[in-house]
């Protein structure tokens, strides 16, 4: 568990994540109030990996839970082993045998075999889905509800239990309380609006694209190989490219993988060619690399790219 606000911030760094004041204080207050923590902002500023640093930094186990359109509380909790189920039918069925040897008909047998029915829906039998298994654990650990946007509002209800007592009803096995109450980070890319209820169970934080200092510190800390000028540049015509009206903006992993690409090139500072012909590096849309060109002179002013 972390000491401290700061504690938080020198350990994610040590991970080579920069989080500001909003994130360790949100991390640091879910730790000691024990409630999830709801992670909005737009795609590639870090949400998803939030969970990973988190869990690398604490030292726990992280799993993950990727949610999807039509996934149920099934799929998200348990499903009965039914090959090993089949599996020890087969090797006790001398036993089985024993066991109803004596029955008079077939109702009788089958009434004796439900007396026993529980030695197959068993905690032996069962395998845990990502939900059960954070519940189950027997250490603390980072659970990672990924996505809950594409999840359907249902199943955003069947999570609002969850979250509230982290337990969950197994018919067959009854309810199954946490034995160590999990750090929980859901992330949402906003493609549908989470119900109140959910952000009231939540600890909200919003994540946008980092400001210009910021975005510096992560490539210099990223790519450490790069030249200092055109780390600088990089992140200029970035900072600038998301103000244009653009399909997809820019997130900071495709401003790393410039920076990376343009120190392959063995480039030392970027010029109006090698930004056009490298747009393809941070821009995923025709479109978008349609209206960016028609934009270049405005991106870059000063310095001539160097390759080899």
């Amino acid at each position: 568990m972390f000491l401290s606000r700061q504690d938080v911030i020198d350990n994610f760094r040590k991970q080579k994540y920069i989080c500001g004041p909003e994130i360790s204080t949100v991390v640091y207050l879910s730790e000691q109030m024990q409630k999830p923590v709801l992670v909005e902002g737009p795609a590639g500023v870090g949400k998803t990996s939030l969970a990973g640093v988190w869990a690398e930094a604490a030292g726990l186990e992280l799993i993950r839970m990727q949610c999807y359109e039509g996934l149920d509380e099934g799929k998200a909790l348990y499903e009965w082993e039914y090959a090993k189920q089949l599996l020890y039918t087969q090797i006790l069925k001398e036993k089985i045998n024993e066991v109803i040897s004596d029955c008079r008909g077939l109702r009788e047998a089958v009434d004796r075999i439900n007396r026993h029915e529980d030695i197959f829906f068993s905690k032996e039998f069962i395998l845990p889905r990502p939900l059960l298994r954070a519940i189950l654990s027997d250490k603390k650990v980072v659970l990672l509800i990924d996505e809950v946007d594409k999840a359907d509002p249902e199943f955003e209800a069947f999570l609002l239990e969850v979250l509230s007592d982290f337990q969950v009803s197994v018919p067959e096995l009854g309810t199954l309380r946490a034995k160590h109450v999990p750090n929980v980070v859901l992330t949402s890319n906003n493609s549908r609006e989470m119900s109140d209820a959910l952000k009231r169970r939540c600890l909200h934080l919003f994540i946008d694209f980092p400001p210009s200092e910021q975005e510096m510190e992560i490539v210099r800390l990223k790519v450490p190989d790069i030249d200092e000028k055109l780390a600088r540049q990089v992140v200029d015509v970035i900072q600038k490219v998301r103000k244009i009206d653009l399909k997809k903006l820019p997130s900071i992993s495709e401003t790393l993988d410039w920076a990376r690409a343009l120190t392959i090139l063995n480039a030392d500072s970027l010029d109006q060619d090698l930004l056009k012909s490298t747009l393809n590096l941070f821009l995923k849309y025709e479109g978008d690399i349609k209206k960016v060109r028609a934009n270049l002179h405005t991106l870059i002013t000063t310095g001539e790219g160097k390759m080899n």
